[in-house]
């Protein structure tokens, strides 16, 4: 498989864009803290499709577990993974490709469906790391980690496919991405 500078470029900017946009936190009780990860982990999904935006979501999650500081307040290590919030880190992989596979497809609900389906994912993998970590039961789980996101998650999903498609064409008139498979004559 040949992989060509552009897409390493744009695969290696958006795990820039998203290792930025995990600096800001709110702590919250849970020990769960609020950031705009979901909103730049679906952007990577809508922009760069599903294979290059679950790439570009392994490789954060590879420099948060060799210690990068990228992960949400800066910080890393391994230990991340398997605390409190590892799940939804775990649930990144699905948000992005999700996005991504919804972004190929054609009607925009079918865009945006990618997007909560990978949310959903996300949130459950979530919720049972955080049920099992903290020896809670999972609705008491559920009401600790995901009722309180839920809303500004779906916002940063729908708000990531909003924002994306600009990015699209811009990158597409800079040659930096491709045409959407199945589509003849189109950029984005």
């Amino acid at each position: 498989m040949k992989v060509s500078t552009k897409t390493i470029v744009t695969t290696g900017m958006f795990t820039a864009v998203l290792s930025v946009l995990s600096i800001v936190t709110i702590p919250m009780p849970s020990g769960v803290p609020v950031t705009l990860q979901t909103f730049a982990v679906a952007l990577c999904g809508y922009v760069l499709g599903s294979k290059k935006g679950l790439a570009s979501t392994v490789i954060y999650i590879l420099l948060g577990t060799v210690g990068a500081p990228v992960f949400a307040g800066m910080t890393g290590g391994p230990s991340w993974l398997a605390g409190y919030s590892g799940g939804f880190i775990w649930g990144f992989l699905f948000l992005s490709f999700l996005s991504g596979f919804g972004m190929e497809r054609r009607p925009v609900a079918g865009k945006i469906a990618g997007g909560l389906a990978g949310l959903f994912f996300c949130h459950l993998l979530g919720v049972i790391q955080f049920a099992v970590v903290a020896s809670i039961s999972l609705p008491a789980s559920f009401v600790a980690v995901s009722v309180p996101y839920l809303i500004k998650d779906v916002i940063s999903v729908a708000g990531a496919y909003v924002v994306a498609v600009p990015i699209r064409k811009a990158l597409a008139a800079d040659g930096l991405a491709g045409r959407e498979p199945g589509r003849r004559g189109e950029n984005v």
